[in-house]
Parts: structure tokens; C-alpha cells; sequence
């Protein structure tokens, strides 16, 4: 969980972990040098609960470098992800976890609701039963705060320090296995922040593009393609 300045948020996602019905976890908060009270709070339940434990950066670092940080600390089979101003809902990982012992899947993830800074319900992002690398060309399909990956058969999958870091992450893994599979019932939300850095769509776009060509190498004509696919499904992509 990487942290910059949501001591308005952090105490619901982190008590949303806690909140687990599957309780053999363990949560690595990295406080990403917060201006607020975050680390207060942080602190109040890393002293509370062994499963947590809390890491600060001494500058300001970004979101994909403070995930390394998380990863690189992380002793666990498997790696999620939540942010400080989400949500998982209580069976996220228990649902997750079956699935993925039951039909031997490297990668997992699910559907989920989108909310406001309130807390009110915006939407319902609604997922594929099971997609491949191709499929995730043409948007991306997999919440970052949905994903969850076996390390022992992937590793640990380090993010780029980049626009779209995570979802670059995804499509490399994607790239090494046949196909990951979802559960399309919402098991976390999404909070929607007007100043996020999704939020702005003409960056999103650029960065897009960006990865078709520069990181996954695909040529002018099919990255017109994959663009084209991901132009339609930002339009239609949330479903009530």
C-alpha cells in the first residue's frame, strides 16, 4: 500500500484489510514522506497488529518506486495490491486465493465498484470471466486494487517507473502466461479522485500510445488498432 497524504482515506483502507474474512495476510504500508497525519495513523494499527508493518521514504519517491519498496519487503506466495484511498470488500481475498489454488492461475483479479471521495457509489466496472495478453492491448481490464499474482510461479513482478506503470506490469505478466482469470462480482472499490493522475484522459491517452510503441513494440498499423480498441472501451467501459 503506497501512501502519500490520505489521512482522510488511509484508516478505511487499511481497516478494509483487516476486515478480511482470509486473516493470513500481511499489509506493508510505504508512506511515500506524507505532508499530513498519515504515518499517525499508520502507526496506530502497525503497533496494534503484527500483519502490518510500515516503511517511510525519506523523499518523495512515486507510486511505482514505493510499490517496489512493498514488494521488495514482501515474504508472501502471493502479492495484491491496495492503494490508501481504496477499498476491498471483506471476501476479496478469500474468493481470489480459492480460485487461483483451485485452477493453478498465476494471475487473478475481479470486478469492482468505482466510488466518489464521499464514499457514494459511482459505477460498477464489470470484468471478463478470463482474458489473454491481447484482450488487455485493447484496455485495461484488470483494477490494479483487483490484481492479485502467485510470485511463486511469476516471481516478483517489479513496475516501471513510468505513466500506466501497473498496467505495463500486467501486460508483462500476461505475456508469460496463457490467460488469468476473474471473478465478475465486485470485491473492492475504487475511489475517483478529480485530481488523480487517471484523471486527466488527454495524459492517459499519450501514455497509451506510448506503451504501444515504446514499451510493447507494436507496429504503427496494430498500435492504431489496440488505440482505436481502447478509445471504445474507456467510452462504454463502466456499467451501473
Amino acid at each position: 500500500m503506497p501512501c502519500y497524504n490520505a489521512e482522510k482515506f488511509i484508516v478505511e483502507a487499511i481497516e478494509s484489510v483487516i476486515a478480511q474474512s482470509y486473516a493470513n495476510w500481511e499489509l506493508i504500508v510505504v508512506n511515500d514522506a506524507s505532508t499530513d497525519e498519515s504515518q499517525t495513523y499508520i502507526d496506530t494499527y502497525s503497533k496494534k497488529d503484527a500483519r502490518i508493518s510500515s516503511l517511510q521514504n525519506p523523499t518523495n519517491l512515486g507510486v511505482a518506486h514505493s510499490r517496489n519498496i512493498a514488494l521488495h519487503k514482501a515474504k508472501g506466495d502471493y502479492i495484491a495490491f491496495l492503494d490508501s484511498d481504496d477499498v476491498w470488500l471483506p471476501q476479496k481475498l478469500e474468493l481470489q486465493l480459492t480460485l487461483m489454488q483451485e485452477e493453478d492461475i498465476a494471475l487473478c483479479y475481479s470486478a469492482y465498484h468505482t466510488i466518489d471521495t464521499n464514499g457514494e457509489k459511482r459505477s460498477t466496472f464489470h470484468v471478463p470471466t478470463q482474458l489473454n495478453y491481447a484482450d488487455m492491448l485493447k484496455t485495461s481490464y484488470i483494477g490494479t486494487l483487483t490484481t492479485m499474482y502467485n510470485a511463486k510461479i511469476l516471481g516478483k513482478v517489479y513496475l516501471s517507473d513510468m505513466g500506466h506503470e501497473d498496467y505495463v506490469m500486467k501486460l508483462a505478466i500476461l505475456k508469460c502466461i496463457p490467460y488469468a482469470k476473474g471473478i465478475n462480482t465486485p470485491l473492492a472499490k475504487y475511489r475517483v479522485q478529480e485530481n488523480s493522475l487517471s484523471s486527466n484522459k488527454l495524459k492517459a491517452a499519450l501514455w497509451q500510445w506510448h506503451i504501444y510503441r515504446k514499451i510493447e513494440k507494436l507496429s504503427f498499423w496494430k498500435s492504431c488498432y489496440y488505440f482505436v480498441q481502447y478509445a471504445y472501451c474507456g467510452v462504454r467501459k463502466y456499467r451501473s
